[in-house]
């Protein structure tokens, strides 16, 4: 579609997430550059502003001082005549100033030809950003790696140097993660291979690492399914170990999975808060959103815990309780845009219904040692490359755990539920009519409490 006759149909179909970071329109994926500077959260994210279907990278820009209320920056990067699009990347405030360290992307004529090489840009204010060229390059990338697939460059600081991760694939083998270094940002030196061996996917993409958990986390392409686990075409995970230099990172086990959902991908950290935000898509799905003028989102901000060798995630929202019962086995309300908490003991059975109306209906309930989301009667169908049969009708599976305290939290918003049970997340996208509100909850429990929150 042409860009005007798009931006017409936008202007006259538009409806947007409320609370949920988008481009305002056209298409956006990865969340980028997460970082605090000058008292407020920045939230950079791949972004083409000009259909609802991947194109040349730029990117997009909101800012918040409670990262809930985001406010729209004008976008930060645009692909030039040095790069044909400006892909994921970190930031990392240094001498007054934001710095932007990104991949820079070169199609040339496809295939081996295409580079992938780290880009910096800085900014005085946070918002106006100027360019300073390729800082890791191909005499930087050790020659038995591939600048074709070289991406994604996570920035952090340790004692008096910069250290970033990059996704890399060795020549002929598979998705690694690449250390450098540099006192100035500038002048870069290549240190170690992460993992000294191959991913279990075909490409990893989006490292994050915090010293302060010892975590690590990435993506891959095509990891292979685990049961109910990685069902997704691509999937996101996370393990913690220890970052030993110059020797690599040693793991504390197999990688582990971030969310259980449909649509959770490329989560990236703020440096100095251990607050996640991630993808709330997949690839190579269908989008039902295109109608209103958008084409993805990214999820609710969520607090990192760990607790032994599991990493588990709390909702950031700025909502006020509304609605509170205690200890009853059926309840109705309406949930549109919000949030509900449920704090039971001794449950033993639990089944939700979520954005209901006579047509519609959004499911997550309990059935023997697992949850069940099934959002096959949700709205407009969306499908995806997966062949399994969960996938194919619309179902996710997450481990219950029986133990005595069970909280269950659900982040609601006009296209999307993320549900976080003891703090173990599912999230996914929806796309029923917004007069489809309605929710109807059976619980059977020692004790319950329902709260529901309206945001502020």
């Amino acid at each position: 579609m042409a860009g005007g006759a798009m931006a017409e149909n936008m202007c006259n179909q538009k409806l947007l997430p409320v609370f949920h970071i988008t481009g305002g329109e056209g298409w956006i994926n990865d969340p980028n550059g997460l970082v605090e500077f000058h008292g407020e959260y920045h939230v950079f994210f791949q972004y083409y502003p000009h259909d609802c279907k991947w194109g040349p990278m730029h990117w997009g820009h909101v800012k918040s001082r409670d990262l809930t209320h985001w406010e729209r920056l004008p976008i930060a990067l645009y692909p030039d005549e040095n790069e044909d699009g400006c892909f994921s990347g970190s930031a990392v405030v240094w001498e007054g100033k934001l710095w932007l360290l990104y991949t820079g992307f070169k199609q040339n004529e496809g295939g081996e030809t295409v580079r992938q090489l780290q880009c910096l840009a800085s900014s005085d204010d946070g918002i106006h950003f100027v360019k300073h060229g390729v800082v890791i390059g191909e005499k930087e990338l050790p020659a038995d790696y591939c600048p074709w697939d070289f991406r994604d460059p996570k920035v952090f600081r340790r004692g008096g140097m910069f250290y970033c991760i990059v996704a890399a694939k060795k020549r002929g083998a598979g998705g690694r993660i690449l250390l450098f270094e540099s006192e100035d940002l500038f002048r870069w030196k290549f240190v170690v291979d992460l993992f000294e061996r191959d991913g279990k996917g075909f490409m990893i993409e989006c490292p994050d690492i915090r010293d302060d958990m010892g975590l690590l986390l990435y993506s891959e392409q095509f990891y292979p399914a685990d049961g109910n686990k990685f069902l997704n075409v691509h999937s996101s995970l996370y393990c913690f170990g220890e970052l030993t230099l110059p020797r690599g990172y040693r793991a504390e086990g197999e990688g582990e999975i971030v969310d259980y959902g449909f649509d959770f991908y490329a989560p990236q950290t703020f440096p100095n808060t251990p607050v996640m935000i991630g993808w709330l898509n997949m690839w190579d799905r269908t989008n039902p959103f295109e109608k209103y003028g958008f084409a993805g989102q990214l999820t609710v901000p969520r607090r990192l815990i760990r607790k032994g060798n599991r990493l588990l995630q709390q909702p950031v929202y700025d909502g006020v309780p509304v609605r509170t019962e205690k200890d009853f086995s059926t309840l109705s309300d309406h949930l549109l845009v919000g949030a509900v908490k449920v704090q039971a003991k001794g449950l033993s059975e639990f089944s939700v219904c979520l954005r209901k109306s006579d047509e519609y209906v959004t499911l997550f309930e309990r059935r023997g040692d697992v949850w069940i989301f099934d959002r096959s009667k949700s709205g407009m169908p969306i499908s995806g490359a997966e062949k399994d049969a969960d996938s194919l009708a619309g179902i996710r599976r997450m481990p219950y755990e029986d133990i005595e305290q069970t909280e269950i939290e659900i982040v609601s918003d006009l296209f999307s539920l993320e549900i976080f049970v003891n703090g173990i997340s599912l999230s996914s996208v929806i796309c029923p009519p917004t007069d489809a509100d309605r929710l109807d909850l059976r619980i059977s429990a020692g004790s319950c409490i329902y709260t529901r929150y309206q945001m502020k």
